[in-house]
């Protein structure tokens, strides 16, 4: 209520009430004015109340909760149900134009301030996860691998001529699909083993830029957050290179904001060298549904040219849940989640290596992956590539989600392209491993849980070998060889 209801309502209830119930109201206020005024993510996170509150008033002010509203469009912000409208806190008109998905829409200032008011809080937020000079960035309502395509097409006004995107082999088909759907040729460039780890081969990158010639290239497609044994790209020395010869860099960096290390690696790119645009998803990375991803970069006008290229209006869903996290959370809440996911990192190393030398079996030394871990399975391995996937298996109908098992000599293709060792992000990985990761989100329960599990399920596989090897041969009967031969 205004103070004139207020005052009005004083002649109805005592006033010392009203006026207590008053100043409990101008409390909720203050933390949105802070939040209008400063447009950065509040240090402590705001109650449910106080978030309901917020959407409420930002809902009154689209035309489709208008009292007395007559439209007679085609797109009036009509919802048939009203448990979708609940739902959306009745912020039905979404974010953006037919031209512009950041544009203001006149039937909607609601809906509008919720999305400039998110991209802002967003940007606080990347900035305090490690990307200080960040210039700008959106939130997209489209999942990692197509905002990538997003970055893609804007780059093709750019550079007419191009058609390869130089990208250090990485086995996630998203990301590569990208690149086909945008309508580039990815230039797979294969990585180097170093020790345990796989890392970006600079010396073949550049060996394909003088090859394509520079002009030819559209972008350097890097990646931060990966699977081990893969490690983030050496980003500083793709930056430096890609400023040397003048070739735009897209990062993929799809939760890597959760990360410390990825963050940092991103920062320095931009300062050494270049980086035109790092993109990643908002449920990896803030706990929302998916959906949603944040296209960042230094130079606003570039972000600008992206967010321009998106087609039509977009749903406001993925900056609604966004936004109501980081304020339930707080910039303290989100800083004690990425505080906790690398303490919790560094208890699921010590798990692991302790269940794989009981097995016979090693902790991959990957010292610069700061969110994925991986355990070797040569011990299962000696049962043959049937026992490796039966191990995955067997994790998922014991509720251990999120682990990943590699077998060796994997093959796929994907869009006519063949990937030998696929899931390996290599040709020829020297061991079949098992991943785990140390993602936000993640607790004590969740690493002691799947280590015990995974040791019951490497006992169990082990009992079968045993039993296996130990049964007898039985010599194959006359009948037998006949038919054989």
């Amino acid at each position: 209520m205004n103070s004139e209801n207020f005052a009005l309502s004083e002649k109805i209830v005592l006033p010392s009430y009203i006026r207590q119930g008053s100043q409990a109201r101008r409390s909720h206020e203050q933390l949105i004015r802070l939040l209008l005024e400063q447009g950065k993510c509040p240090e402590e996170g705001w109650s449910e109340g106080t978030i309901e509150l917020f959407l409420s008033e930002l809902a009154v002010m689209d035309s489709n909760n208008f009292l007395g509203n007559c439209g007679v469009g085609e797109r009036e912000g009509r919802v048939a149900s009203s448990l979708v409208a609940r739902r959306h806190y009745r912020l039905i008109h979404g974010i953006g134009r037919s031209g512009d998905i950041a544009a203001i829409q006149p039937k909607a200032a609601g809906s509008s301030l919720l999305n400039k008011l998110t991209n802002s809080v967003v940007l606080d937020i990347l900035k305090i996860a490690g990307v200080r000079s960040v210039a700008s960035c959106f939130v997209v309502p489209m999942a990692t691998g197509m905002s990538l395509t997003l970055c893609f097409l804007t780059l093709r006004h750019r550079r007419p001529k191009a058609r390869y995107i130089i990208w250090p082999r990485i086995d996630q088909k998203s990301c590569f699909k990208a690149m086909i759907t945008a309508g580039f040729e990815p230039v797979v460039v294969e990585n180097v083993l170093e020790g345990d780890e796989l890392r970006t081969d600079l010396a073949a990158i550049e060996h394909k830029i003088e090859e394509l010639g520079a002009e030819n290239i559209l972008c350097v497609h890097s990646t931060t957050s990966c699977f081990a044994p893969r490690v983030p790209d050496r980003i500083e020395e793709l930056a430096t290179m890609c400023a040397k010869h003048s070739i735009p860099h897209i990062v993929n960096n799809a939760y890597g904001v959760q990360s410390s290390k990825c963050m940092h690696l991103i920062q320095q790119g931009a300062r050494v060298g270049r980086i035109d645009a790092f993109v990643q998803s908002l449920d990896k990375n803030f706990m929302v549904p998916v959906g949603g991803a944040i296209i960042a970069g230094f130079d606003e006008s570039f972000i600008q040219e992206i967010s321009k290229m998106y087609p039509g209006r977009a749903s406001a869903s993925p900056s609604l849940d966004v936004l109501i996290t980081l304020l339930t959370l707080g910039a303290s809440g989100y800083k004690k989640l990425l505080s906790d996911r690398k303490e919790l990192y560094s208890f699921l190393a010590q798990e692991l290596k302790r269940l794989a030398s009981a097995h016979g079996e090693r902790l991959l030394h990957t010292p610069h992956n700061p969110i994925s871990l991986a355990m070797s399975l040569d011990g299962v391995q000696a049962g043959g590539d049937r026992a490796v996937t039966q191990l995955g298996s067997m994790l998922f109908t014991r509720q251990v989600s999120g682990a990943r098992v590699v077998p060796l000599g994997n093959e796929q293709t994907v869009n006519g392209h063949t990937f030998r060792g696929f899931m390996s992000h290599s040709e020829s990985y020297p061991c079949p491993y098992l991943n785990a990761a140390s993602a936000v989100g993640i607790t004590q329960e969740d690493v002691s849980l799947c280590i015990k599990r995974l040791d019951k399920c490497l006992k169990t596989l082990r009992r079968e070998q045993e039993v296996a090897d130990a049964a007898p041969t039985v010599p194959p009967s006359g009948q037998e060889l006949a038919a054989g031969e």
